[in-house]
């Protein structure tokens, strides 16, 4: 027995769109392929990848912002900009 490990794209799924999805998988390759191609909640677990990578980065900015020499060269690049030659 052959042990399907990856995700099946193209052919396979389309192959199972022509034919007509209305109609019960009935064995276990069909099953099988039914499982593989359904994408719902891909658009989902994407989103929450994104969300949880910009909260990963917003605090680590936020961490950089608070230490005393971003805060020293803020400071420095702010009065240099305010004072007139």
């Amino acid at each position: 027995m052959t042990l399907i490990t990856a995700p099946l794209r193209g052919s396979a799924c389309k192959t199972r769109a022509l034919r007509g999805s209305s109609r019960r998988p009935r064995g276990l390759i069909e099953r099988a392929r039914a499982v593989a191609c359904d994408e719902t909640g891909a658009a989902t677990a994407e989103y929450a990848i994104a969300t949880m990578a910009a909260v990963a980065f917003a605090g680590l900015l936020v961490a950089i912002m608070r230490s005393d020499e971003v805060k020293q060269i803020l400071t420095d690049l702010i009065e240099r900009a305010l004072t007139v030659p």
